[in-house]
């Protein structure tokens, strides 16, 4: 059985952060940096789990000791149990990250990804949590790639995965802004020359700086727009939770301010950049100061779609509508329990049911959607 004592030293299993971003390589939400930006909040206890192949390589996963994720669509049992399906019990190991939602199984190159998923398997069930007594704890991967889940199934996980949501990409072709315009419908791009000439003509200003300089205006602005959609927030913590991402990031947290000149900012965008991936992670807005000139998508995807040598930008989970129809592709993202002694265990057909009524939904809200989702990635589970 693979080691896993040095599982919870660290937010990477006390692995250096050369050593695990090789083995992250390019998935941002997988990488040292973003594990412990994670282990910052919490509530619970950060680690990676990371094992030695038969071929000689390595192979690793984010973890998390949890007894109760503050994020509502990190519960795994709530989530289930308001999609009338068996729940494993709350409180457990989190197999994947606690903050963004895309996680990753990760192999060195040339591993035969099926053998270490399974060595990576019987590492899961047999970790204990930190937090737990009992060894007979829910074990449970979210927001995983059909990739990762088809790997895991193949490797001798049981249970059908239950799609959670929509994970949105929107390619930006060489050539850049201009070129990415050019990819889309006609219509859509006159949408967005318009906004564009907008939210210009309201003589907004776009300045780039860290996190670690605009955290106490990004908190506020984040307060205002949770506020406005009825969360009731607390600017200090978040304040602090801000900062506190921002003085271990460093550059690589950055954030577009909007204002007009002489002005507090009445809008940000906290992004991160990843080789020729932009990640946007967060935005918020002061709507009684707006001009009604698109300054949502302004500030978000025609700001990062300009960036030099940006190839994707990964818009992420919900808000389906306004993505696709600035040409992003939806691809479906997975629950799967890993226990050996799962409550999904012979519930296959229901689940597939499940997925059903969920890409039927997707197909049925709006031709743009329809046309958007990824059936391939959908239909192996559906």
């Amino acid at each position: 059985m693979p080691a896993t004592a040095d599982t919870f030293a660290d937010a990477i299993g006390g692995l250096e952060d050369s050593e695990w971003d090789r083995l992250a390589g390019n998935r941002f939400y997988s990488s040292a940096l973003w594990l412990q930006i994670c282990a910052l909040e919490p509530g619970a206890v950060s680690g990676g789990l990371c094992v030695k192949t038969r071929g000689g390589g390595r192979a690793a996963v984010p973890v998390a000791a949890v007894t109760d994720a503050p994020t509502p669509d990190m519960r795994w049992h709530d989530v289930l149990a308001a999609r009338g399906l068996p729940a494993p019990e709350p409180g457990g190991l989190l197999i994947g990250q606690r903050r963004g939602y895309l996680a990753h199984l990760l192999t060195e190159d040339g591993a035969d990804r099926t053998e270490a998923a399974a060595e990576l398997l019987d590492a899961v069930r047999a970790l204990r949590s930190p937090l737990h007594e009992a060894s007979k704890i829910a074990r449970v991967a979210m927001y995983l790639t059909t990739e990762d889940v088809t790997t895991l199934r193949a490797a001798g996980c049981h249970t059908v995965p239950i799609a959670l949501t929509t994970d949105a990409w929107i390619h930006i072709p060489p050539g850049g802004y201009d070129a990415w315009l050019e990819s889309l419908s006609a219509h859509r791009a006159r949408r967005i020359r318009s906004e564009v000439r907008k939210f210009e003509k309201a003589g907004y200003e776009v300045e780039h700086r860290t996190l670690g300089e605009a955290w106490p205006d990004a908190a506020r602005l984040l307060a205002l727009s949770l506020r406005r959609y009825g969360r009731n927030v607390d600017v200090a913590p978040m304040a602090g939770s801000l900062r506190e991402q921002g003085e271990l990031a460093g550059s690589r947290a950055e954030v577009a301010l909007c204002s007009r000149p002489g002005e507090p900012p009445i809008g940000f965008c906290l992004y991160y950049r990843c080789g020729d991936t932009v990640y946007l992670r967060a935005h918020g807005l002061d709507h009684s100061r707006l001009a009604s000139a698109a300054e949502y998508f302004n500030l978000t995807y025609y700001m990062a779609a300009r960036l030099p040598g940006v190839r994707w930008l990964h818009a992420g989970a919900g808000s389906a509508e306004g993505k696709v129809l600035r040409g992003a592709t939806l691809r479906p993202l997975w629950l799967l329990d890993l226990s050996r002694d799962s409550p999904l265990v012979g519930h296959d057909g229901e689940i597939r049911e499940h997925n059903r009524a969920q890409l039927a939904g997707l197909e049925d809200s709006s031709p743009a959607i329809a046309e958007a989702l990824d059936h391939d990635l959908w239909k192996l589970y559906c």
